[in-house]
């Protein structure tokens, strides 16, 4: 063979080889592959730093050991914390989990491409465990599409991509394993979660989980405990949106009143109704002239779907109820005399004649704004507040933690608290300070 011919036949066979890794590429190029590549540049790390106390500076002694290190100086440490994010905005809004950035004393966000900035909290909602940052970058940043989650369908392609354990950029698929799930998890319900098989480990929370179009459906934000695997929980979209776009606006979640109160179905007068599921809330109390009344909703109702989602429970429809901010209306179904309604029920924000009259009810107390701080105006003879020893004068510091110099944060941390079991003020009187817990008097009126 001349020596051009076998330049030429050489070149004939480089190009279909060529021709054919490219066909090969193109029949390996599927739809996960191409979710990861169009949304990656969008998924970043988050790292944080946060100070704690500790009375230890570096190795113990014996003695220290013994006497716990009383009467040494309490030292400052840092302690870093990792998870992950999604920019929804090319201005630099980055949505997370709550529980990733919180306590943290400085974020730093690190993109795909290894750019790296500092963020600030634009708002976050611990209730909802979601929250917003935000990073100032010179040019529009790489963004992912926040879809929705109503229309999602058990067993589609899904994938989460994250940093578990601090490995940026990882990758892993799955399908949707069941929608509307509630667990338990750190003595707390969790409702209306998507869950996957998609492996979600530590330093996934924040991070998105994806449908085959790119979108986000969920921010993943749980693992299932007891050494299960397979189960990963994401908040779903819908809820995403409602609740980014009320830290956005206000910079926290507005406390949403509906005007219900319900209680759990017992069999025996779910047969009286005419209702045959075994799930569902009865509505108790309707307040007049609430959001609910305005609906529609009458005593005696059967709800049996909030948002799409049917409702287990009293336990379940309160929970479902917080994930609405106000003006963030939702459909109800009813069941009343054999059979079925719907009606669209917009929340208001909590009156706060309601809270005022909650903290009376309940605990039996009343506040009033001092020039400094917040003091007890009046206790209600035979409360809880009365058993306990607390008299007019007394300085409410804190209620569960949080700091409550002013009349409107204590009704905002009371209507954080109000479904709980349990109530812890820190209270000062004179030179002293008693952390004080008070249970909420049950029978009594918390209209949602």
């Amino acid at each position: 063979m001349k020596p051009g011919v076998m330049t030429w036949s050489l070149w004939v066979v480089a190009l279909l080889a060529s021709g054919s890794a490219s066909a090969d590429l193109a029949r390996r190029r599927d739809a996960i592959v191409e979710v990861v590549q169009k949304v990656s540049p969008a998924v970043v790390y988050i790292g944080t730093e946060q100070e704690v106390e500790s009375r230890f500076r570096g190795r113990r002694s014996p003695l220290e050991e013994f006497f716990g290190g009383m009467g040494g100086d309490p030292e400052r440490q840092k302690i870093e914390g990792l998870g992950s994010g999604a920019i929804i905005d090319a201005s630099g809004i980055i949505v997370t989990n709550d529980h990733v950035i919180r306590g943290a004393s400085a974020i730093h966000v690190i993109l795909a491409d290894g750019r790296s900035f500092e963020a600030e909290v634009i708002g976050s909602d611990a209730g909802n465990d979601l929250a917003v940052l935000k990073v100032n970058a010179r040019e529009p940043l790489p963004t992912a599409k926040l879809g929705t989650s109503s229309d999602l369908m058990i067993g589609e392609t899904v994938v989460a991509i994250g940093s578990p354990f601090g490995l940026s950029k990882t990758v892993t698929a799955g399908v949707v394993s069941a929608v509307g799930r509630t667990f338990r998890a750190d003595g707390r319900v969790y409702n209306d979660f998507v869950q996957t098989d998609a492996a979600i480990n530590p330093g996934n929370s924040g991070g998105p989980l994806l449908n085959v179009d790119g979108e986000i459906i969920g921010i993943n934000t749980a693992i299932f405990g007891g050494g299960a695997q397979g189960i990963g929980f994401a908040i779903p979209a819908d809820k995403v949106r409602r609740i980014v776009d009320e830290l956005t606006r206000f910079g926290k979640v507005r406390p949403a009143w509906v005007g219900i109160d319900t209680v759990d179905l017992a069999p025996r007068v779910a047969r009286q109704l005419g209702w045959d599921r075994a799930y569902g809330a009865l509505v108790s109390t309707v307040e007049p002239g609430s959001p609910a009344a305005q609906a529609g909703v009458k005593r005696g109702d059967v709800v049996a779907e909030l948002g799409g989602s049917r409702i287990e429970d009293a336990e379940d429809f309160d929970t479902r109820v917080r994930g609405y901010p106000a003006r963030s209306p939702f459909p109800l179904v009813l069941f009343r005399e054999g059979g079925v309604r719907t009606v669209q029920v917009t929340p208001t924000e909590f009156p706060a004649r309601m809270v005022e009259g909650l903290a009376w009810e309940r605990l039996g107390l009343r506040v009033r704004e001092g020039k400094r701080a917040l003091a007890v105006a009046g206790v209600r003879p035979e409360s809880v507040a009365a058993e306990v020893g607390l008299e007019p004068g007394d300085v409410i510091l804190r209620v569960n933690n949080q700091l409550v110099p002013t009349a409107e944060a204590f009704r905002e941390a009371l209507l954080t608290a109000r479904r709980g079991r349990s109530v812890l003020l820190l209270v000062q009187r004179g030179r002293y300070g008693y952390h004080i817990t008070l249970p909420f008097e049950q029978g009594q009126g918390q209209r949602l």
